[in-house]
């Protein structure tokens, strides 16, 4: 053993000294041939790096599934059928809409963070995906950790309507009338947890007035209810009141987004009307698994981009009483993170909680 070491010294340690002759030169005669597998490999490297990305070159390889956490007919599953076609269009590959509605759109989000993370399943929610993270006591999955925002599709309000024989034409004269009767005017929602029912705690917190809520099965219920006058107030979506104010079944004072809707252009935002800083956006945006690969989507919101930007999609949104509003994955990410802290805190005010 020691003489194998003492004529091969650096056979075991690199860097020994004593390394005899033949193996200088064999060491020597290796180095262009090293220098010419390194030369060809970066070739290699970089030849690969400027051919297009999967996303690029590839996708969609088969039909898109888009996850609607509605019923077929509603709002938000017109909308996902419009950008769909266009989509289809586009791309030669079928968008498939699948309606999966169920405890507050869980069921749909569910399904979402289990499907393969490839671009090929997406889903289309609202705002109810923020308001789920404060508002469920337990979900199947993290709202933050396991959704990447795709893009922002659109922005819709409520509308502030009251009874027409409240005797209440503003909103700052609602807002006389129930700091003069605390406790004794009702604001109706379409249900425990829906955006309605935090825009009308938002609206109580922000005004400092004590109304009481009332709690319906669904939106045509509570229309009805206030404009026969069993409730007082209702921060109704746009799209289902907007037949009740051209008929002026009921009287509107405000819509509750940042600006004016496009549909109702004469009506002030709550914020104009006497609450600065209001703000409560009944937003759209597609959602896709959190491992989808980012160049992926960023191609697939590229596309969104092009279909929102379209004039007869753009149309179709604003006749649906939907202001077409788009916004990069990452900025879409950054916002639901927002809302998720600002209903969080609003849940807790109400004490609104769902087991």
């Amino acid at each position: 053993m020691n003489e194998r070491f003492e004529r091969h010294p650096g056979a075991c340690v690199a860097g020994a000294r004593g390394v005899p002759p033949r193996a200088e030169r064999g060491t020597a005669a290796r180095r262009p041939l090293r220098r010419a597998v390194a030369s060809a490999l970066a070739g290699a490297l970089a030849a690969v790096a400027a051919v297009p990305t999967f996303a690029q070159a590839n996708f969609p390889q088969r039909s898109i599934r888009m996850l609607i956490p509605v019923s077929a007919g509603s709002q938000t599953d017109i909308i996902a059928r419009i950008i769909g076609q266009k989509i289809t269009e586009n791309w030669g590959q079928q968008v498939l809409v699948d309606n999966r509605p169920g405890a507050g759109g869980t069921v749909a989000g569910t399904m979402l963070v289990n499907a393969t993370p490839d671009g090929h399943t997406m889903l289309l929610n609202s705002i109810s995906h923020a308001v789920n993270a404060s508002l469920y006591a337990k979900l199947p999955f993290d709202t933050l950790r396991d959704f990447a925002g795709v893009a922002q599709v659109g922005s819709t309000p409520n509308v502030l309507v009251v009874p027409n024989d409240l005797g209440v034409k503003t909103m700052r004269d609602l807002l006389a009338l129930a700091r003069s009767r605390p406790g004794k005017l009702n604001f109706a929602s379409a249900g425990i947890g829906t955006g309605t029912h935090l825009n009308g705690e938002q609206f109580k917190l922000a005004a400092g007035i004590d109304i009481v809520h009332v709690p319906y099965k669904g939106t045509p219920e509570a229309i009805n209810d206030t404009v026969n006058n069993r409730v007082q107030m209702f921060f109704a979506p746009l799209s289902p009141v907007l037949p009740f104010l051209r008929d002026r079944r009921v009287t509107p004072l405000a819509v509750s987004t940042a600006q004016r809707a496009p549909a109702l252009p004469d009506l002030p935002t709550v914020a104009e009307a006497g609450l600065p800083g209001f703000e409560f956006d009944l937003w759209l945006g597609i959602l896709a698994p959190a491992k989808v690969p980012r160049p992926l989507l960023n191609t697939i919101s590229a596309e969104i981009k092009r279909v929102l930007d379209l004039p007869d999609v753009r149309e179709r949104m604003l006749a649906l009483g939907i202001d077409p509003r788009y916004s990069t994955p990452d900025a879409f990410d950054r916002f639901i993170r927002s809302e998720v802290d600002r209903i969080a805190k609003i849940v807790k005010a109400a004490g609104a909680r769902v087991e």
